[in-house]
């Protein structure tokens, strides 16, 4: 083969390969799932069951990530995973005391480290920080009008792993897991002041 040729097709080459991966630096990922949060111990109560229980809500994740660095073992994204649980149930042998329930969102920028980022299947690591927002009720747990606030806001560290498996050109499936660790919602108790915030859950990744 000519070099004249060598080098034409070695253009028409990049202008194929290039746009496509400069055309699949950012991604957008929608995540359905649960959160699970620990019991905690309400301070200083004589009850016999004397723990604030949680629900397991389901909840939301939208994502958006940039890729920023790193190809084929190991690559860095900057990602903005925003988590969205519309309704955690509270439980606690006080239902005169504390909200029905609460809603709550994280949003958390994060440094996301991929492995084996061009291969098909790809597990990652994620940490960063953030801020999120509890709604508390404004009703009891057994009726009656909640006395208590209505909106606490928190900071909020991130931590989490998971697993890409590409399926064609801009598709992938995720499952992830992230843990939240953040302030406590306004339950009219004294309990812990901070609590973790597991979610588990998987989506459908859009690379473009």
């Amino acid at each position: 083969m000519s070099m004249k040729r060598l080098a034409i097709l070695a253009f028409l080459a990049a202008c194929i390969i290039v746009p496509e991966a400069m055309a699949q630096k950012n991604e957008l990922a929608g995540m359905l799932g649960r959160t699970f949060i620990s019991d905690q111990t309400i301070t200083g109560s004589t009850l016999t069951d004397n723990k604030l229980r949680f629900g397991d809500g389901l909840t939301l994740e939208g994502n958006y990530a940039r890729h920023l660095m790193g190809a084929g073992l190991l690559s860095l994204s900057l990602e903005v995973p925003f988590v969205f649980n519309p309704d955690e149930d509270l439980h606690a042998a006080l239902p005169n005391r504390i909200p029905e329930s609460y809603r709550s969102y994280f949003v958390t920028p994060a440094a996301r480290l991929n492995i084996f980022s061009s291969l098909g299947v790809s597990p990652w690591v994620s940490v960063g920080g953030g801020f999120g927002h509890f709604t508390e009720s404004s009703n009891l747990l057994f009726g009656g009008k909640n006395p208590g606030k209505t909106g606490t806001t928190t900071g909020v560290f991130q931590v989490g792993a998971g697993v890409d498996v590409r399926l064609i050109r801009r598709f992938s499936l995720r499952a992830e897991v992230r843990d939240f660790w953040a302030g406590v919602p306004q339950a009219n108790v004294p309990t812990n002041s901070r609590q973790h915030n597991l979610f588990a859950g998987a989506g459908l990744v859009w690379h473009f």
